[in-house]
């Protein structure tokens, strides 16, 4: 469930903001609100930490190395001496890796030409002799050296190009490209290459040396997370010249422990109900033992329902795992989950959320597979006595089992998707009912209207797909009653009257009828969980095949390669399945129906936190 929020707002006198802001904090109660950004200083300083450590990740030792122990973590005083250290190498390092490729560029360009010394060139200019050389094709090459007008003198060839020194510059007619003199000789630029490699190496071996100290990085970037929230904090707090004061959001259920806090503190305190109005109000669900397993799911894909909307936990996590195993669909692939999962709490010691939550998904696959007769995509486990005694025989993947032809088992799991979309889409509904009649919301009957258009659309699915023999005329006329239902009542909200609630109604009549269309098609979406759980099905299947031709003399291997690749590659492509198929019918078909647009505001309490946030 969603928990009730309280309007809080604190006063204390202005000498005593700091202690009242330490305080709240101690607490970890308060979601403030409208919360203003932390100074400058103390968003860079966790920023630069932040950066730095990204950085040091490239010299990080090796984790799995057990020999190289963990240091301690450092005083403030020893860290900040460290982290200037490391600052330093590396802004060095920047530099070198400069010096470096632009000498490598610079060696890599006079090679050719040899070992020279620039600053004898330059002498010599110096004493009147203004020497410049060339790389010139061999005929304009001859033309030079045969010009009384020009002092040159052939040098050895570059590159198999004909080089010359000339006194002076060449006429700009004849086609030449001048080498640049270097500021230094090819010795000398090496030298200077094997001195910045030293240092870089000297730099290198600082930052290997600070990034064994990460829990020190750590330590001190949740320091400064901490005082960048603390920072903020007291940007936000008001105050005039005697008093300051600060807004937020409580848990109505953590009234009492906020009140014996202010008590404790000396604090001035006003708690009222939050604004109808106020968009702002954070989401904190309370979880149950059940519920809970849905939270990594949650936290995965970053959604939350609005504080005003609906909590449906415990649906999301019934369905989701239902559409977990029918887009899997393989009791041989739920098998190798259940493995994992027990691997995980094996080696672990504990059972986390995240891994309970894959017993159940890998539970449920499971007994999907062994209700299908699915294992590895093998018809041969039906010959296996227990295997198909499990078999629910209208939804047998290999029918001809049971006396059954795939037209007919295909009908059947059709059918049942449709079934399973319908009751989700007809929960939807009723929770939305639930919720507005405890508003006083007349637009309930909208709700019961889309109930009864959910029914209708769902008979019309068996009957335009499947063949079903049904009356269609009450059909329709059930669709006709619930979109008038729709029409009528869909403007009403509270504090309104019947006439306005249905003038407003009949102006989004042209929208409910788009709706109503659109509730077809998300009725008939929920044919996907039959769909892609028979791909699935398919592909494994045929590596099997593949594999089945391989499977005497030498290529017998070939072929267990074949079949292990096969089925990796078709458990990952189920997985992406179950992102892209499974969920959304969750977030959005279900979801729309219990008019849940995921708005929600996480409930971030001011606090010391004991980790740095995302």
């Amino acid at each position: 469930m969603i928990e009730k929020m309280k309007m809080v707002h604190v006063v204390t006198t202005v000498s005593h903001k700091d202690e009242m802001l330490e305080g709240l904090r101690d607490l970890g109660l308060l979601h403030i609100k409208e919360r203003k950004s932390a100074t400058h200083a103390a968003t860079e300083k966790f920023s630069d930490l932040a950066k730095t450590v990204s950085r040091l990740l490239d010299y990080a030792p090796d984790k799995k190395s057990k020999e190289t122990p963990v240091p301690p973590v450092l005083s403030d005083e020893a860290f900040d001496k460290m982290y200037k250290s490391a600052k330093a190498a590396l802004s060095k390092k920047d530099s070198l890796s400069q010096e470096i490729s632009s000498t490598a560029a610079e060696i890599e360009r006079i090679e050719p030409w040899g070992s020279f010394s620039p600053s004898d060139v330059r002498e010599l200019r110096k004493l009147g002799f203004d020497l410049h050389f060339y790389r010139v094709g061999q005929a304009e090459c001859e033309q030079i050296l045969k010009d009384e007008n020009i002092k040159s003198i052939r040098l050895a060839s570059v590159e198999k190009t004909d080089t010359l020194a000339v006194i002076g510059t060449l006429p700009p007619d004849i086609p030449a490209t001048e080498f640049s003199l270097p500021e230094k000789g090819l010795d000398e630029l090496r030298k200077d290459m094997d001195v910045f490699r030293k240092e870089e190496s000297e730099c290198v071996k600082t930052l290997t040396d600070t990034a064994a100290y990460e829990n020190s990085f750590q330590a001190q970037m949740l320091k400064a997370q901490n005082e960048e929230d603390f920072s903020s904090a007291s940007e936000t707090a008001e105050c005039d010249e005697k008093l300051v004061w600060i807004s937020g959001y409580i848990p109505e259920v953590d009234l009492e422990t906020f009140k014996a806090g202010a008590k404790t503190n000396n604090w001035a305190y006003a708690v009222e109900d939050v604004s109808p109005e106020d968009e702002t109000i954070p989401t904190k669900l309370r979880y149950n033992k059940v519920t809970k397993l849905i939270s990594p799911l949650y936290d995965m894909l970053g959604i939350l329902p609005g504080y005003r909307e609906a909590d449906i936990s415990l649906w999301f996590l019934i369905f989701f795992a239902l559409f977990f195993a029918m887009i899997i669909g393989d009791g041989g692939y739920g098998m190798i989950f259940l493995i994992a999962a027990i691997a995980i709490i094996a080696k672990t010691k504990k059972l986390t959320t995240p891994v309970f939550l894959l017993l159940v998904l890998s539970i449920s696959t499971v007994i999907w597979g062994a209700v299908t007769g699915t294992w590895f995509g093998m018809e041969s486990a039906m010959n296996v006595p227990v295997l198909k005694a499990m078999v629910l025989p209208g939804f047998a993947n290999y029918p001809e089992y049971f006396g059954l032809t795939g037209a007919e088992q295909q009908s059947n799991i059709m059918k049942f998707s449709f079934s399973i979309g319908a009751l989700q889409m007809e929960v939807g509904s009723l929770l939305a009912v639930k919720k507005k009649l405890g508003e006083k919301d007349l637009s309930f009957v909208s709700d019961i209207g889309w109930m009864i258009t959910i029914v209708g659309m769902y008979l019309l699915s068996l009957y335009l797909v499947i063949g079903e023999s049904i009356q269609i005329a009450p059909v329709f006329a059930a669709i006709g009653v619930g979109f008038v239902l729709v029409v009528l009542f869909s403007g009403m909200a509270p504090g309104m009257s019947f006439a306005e609630g249905v003038k407003a109604g009949l102006g989004g009549a042209f929208t409910s009828f788009l709706n109503t269309i659109s509730c077809f098609g998300n009725v008939m979406s929920y044919i996907r969980l039959f769909a892609v759980g028979m791909a699935g099905l398919a592909i494994s299947q045929s590596f099997n095949n593949m594999a089945a031709g391989m499977s005497s003399g030498p290529l017998i291997i070939a072929g267990a390669i074949v079949v292990i690749i096969g089925h990796v590659i078709n458990i990952v492509m189920c997985i992406l399945s179950v992102v892209v198929h499974g969920v959304r019918l969750n977030v959005l078909e279900f979801s729309g129906q219990v008019g849940l647009e995921w708005t929600g505001t996480a409930y971030d309490p001011f606090k010391m936190n004991d980790k740095i946030k995302n």
